[in-house]
């Protein structure tokens, strides 16, 4: 039987796909369609899933392509659910993956793996983070059982670099890298820097001077903040700051000001300055929260567990604790460097409390 699938059309030859994400709340991930004048391009690819090939599949067949045309594959971030199938297309078009240099290294790192370095790393670091025994009980045994498969080990390598600031290699098209580091250390926004087809005669005679559409990954969404968690690397010492970072690069995204923005979860929506200093705002509340649970010093483990999430504590699932204690330690890490809180010295588990 064959698959229908919805597409919306953007006009001036930009088309989106819902890919469905298997078991995730997010439901799917926007895929978008470029056309160029050597065929058509896709913005990220969706989870690697049965179900999601046929309908990225059935997605181009309703924008009047096929898998087969597709040129190339430019990855936002190298996620699971934006890079997955971006292999399999490649070896159904021959089309190239082009990706920014920090997140092929994840990728190449991530495939060179091997596993019980990761699971060491990840138990270390949980406990140091202050875990109790039953969240590391899993992680040990896996290590014991001899377990040799890493998520991300089968992720396709790019064979080309998007670099921030330059014209992609896309004929008859307008499209520049706008780097954008926080979420993943080499997330990339994409600046179509095209009249847009209705919006900019519209904002125009209102007096806005919006340019272009931006295709924004998880950078900038309409509704939601994408996770901002520490950068992972056993072999890398380097004390990071992904929540700076991630601000840093929302004020470059508010600076551009393009007339739409083309994200890769929820929907289109205008106004990129207002979400931008809406999410800017969030994080300020949230870290004068954190300070304020820091009057007690804390564990990483402990933070997490009084953040406020979308559901209770008790309702996150196992996987879905690493990374909130990730996100907990991102928060710890800005709010360090900010000279607000400090590490407690001689604490073991490290505790942090307010300055």
């Amino acid at each position: 039987m064959t698959q229908v699938t919805r597409v919306t059309e953007h006009g001036g030859g930009v088309w989106s796909i819902p890919v469905p994400i298997p078991d995730n709340p997010l439901g799917h991930t926007l895929v978008h369609l470029l056309d160029t004048d050597r065929g058509p391009v896709l913005i990220d690819t969706g989870w690697d899933d049965p179900t999601a090939w046929d309908t990225l599949t059935a997605g181009l067949a309703a924008c009047g392509a096929s898998v087969s045309d597709v040129h190339g594959v430019l990855v936002t971030h190298h996620h699971p659910d934006h890079h997955g199938l971006s292999g399999r297309v490649r070896g159904a078009s021959g089309a190239w993956i082009a990706m920014h240099a920090a997140d092929a290294q994840v990728v190449r790192r991530t495939r060179e793996a091997d596993p019980s370095r990761w699971l060491d790393y990840l138990q270390e670091k949980l406990a140091a983070a202050g875990a109790p025994e039953e969240h590391l009980a899993p992680l040990r045994a896996a290590r014991a059982s001899g377990r040799t498969d890493v998520p991300g080990q089968r992720a396709a390598l790019p064979d080309r670099e998007i670099v921030p600031g330059e014209l992609l290699d896309l004929p008859g098209r307008r499209l520049r890298a706008l780097w954008t580091p926080g979420h993943t250390p080499g997330h990339v926004c994409l600046h179509l820097e095209e009249a847009h087809p209705v919006l900019e005669r519209r904002q125009a005679a209102e007096g806005d001077t919006g340019r272009g559409r931006l295709f924004s990954g998880d950078h900038l969404l309409p509704e939601i903040s994408p996770h901002i968690g520490l950068y992972e690397d056993p072999d890398d010492t380097t004390v990071t700051d992904p929540l700076g970072d991630y601000l840093d690069s929302l004020e470059r995204v508010a600076a551009l000001a393009p007339a739409e923005v083309l994200p890769a979860h929820q929907y289109a929506f205008t106004d990129a300055p207002g979400r931008v200093r809406a999410l800017l705002r969030h994080h300020e509340e949230r870290l004068s929260g954190l300070l304020a649970l820091l009057t007690t010093p804390l564990t990483p483990w402990r933070l997490a567990e009084a953040m406020e999430w979308n559901r209770p504590w008790e309702q996150i699932p196992y996987g879905s604790r690493t990374i909130a204690v990730s996100e907990a330690e991102a928060h710890l890490r800005r709010l360090v460097k900010l000279g607000r809180a400090e590490a407690v010295p001689g604490s073991d588990p490290v505790t942090y409390q307010a300055v």
